[in-house]
């Protein structure tokens, strides 16, 4: 699992300091403080606790790594030579640039070589890397790279379509736009007929 440190990428197994809880629920305090308001107000006492549960929850991602899930595959597929695809995943995200959220839908495709894995785990990689500080191109591409690299097909496609808080709630306040990113490899990304069957079965 990678995390993001000081605008540079840190390997898995690089010594990280991850902060207390109490550092954390004081940091909240003084955010809280910075915001105007008073932490020790009735109805704030209790916030900073419950923001850090949140975050142990909104960044859950940093805990898990997809490529374990992506390892269970079978190898018994009756002769299937089709493409494997799941609309629709729910994708609830922060932005790094904000941390505030972008809420959408995943679309992902890979042609199978060897063997498959279990659908679940498909929707799984969607969400262990949603629940982490990124760009939406950022997650689309570590999406494609994490199946490319541990399932080996011919090929993956996926598809993002969100909305993101930081441009409905603050600076442009345009809340009808959503951004769509896409990412293709192997047979997605050489064969056009392939690609655009992807997108239209992804109903674009």
């Amino acid at each position: 699992m990678d995390a993001v440190i000081k605008g540079k990428a840190k390997a898995e197994g690089e010594p990280f300091n991850r902060p207390s809880r109490d550092e954390a629920e004081d940091a909240v305090r003084t955010l809280i403080a910075w915001a105007g308001d008073d932490p020790k107000r009735e109805g704030l006492i209790d916030t900073p606790g419950r923001v850090v549960d949140a975050y142990e929850e909104w960044f859950k991602g940093y805990r898990e790594d997809p490529r374990e899930y992506l390892s269970r595959t079978f190898d018994d597929v009756k002769g299937y030579d089709d493409i494997v695809m799941l609309r629709d995943i729910d994708v609830e995200s922060h932005c790094e640039h904000h941390m505030a959220p972008f809420l959408g839908k995943a679309f992902v495709a890979y042609m199978p070589l060897d063997n498959v894995v279990g659908i679940s785990k498909i929707a799984r990689v969607v969400e262990i890397y949603s629940k982490r500080l990124q760009t939406q191109e950022t997650m689309t591409s570590q999406i494609l790279n994490a199946i490319q690299e541990v399932l080996k097909p011919e090929g993956v496609a996926v598809m993002i379509d969100a909305k993101h808080e930081c441009m409905t709630t603050r600076g442009v306040h345009h809340p009808n736009v959503s951004t769509i990113t896409t990412q293709f490899s192997g047979v997605f990304r050489s064969d056009k007929e392939l690609r655009e069957r992807f997108l239209r079965l992804a109903g674009r």
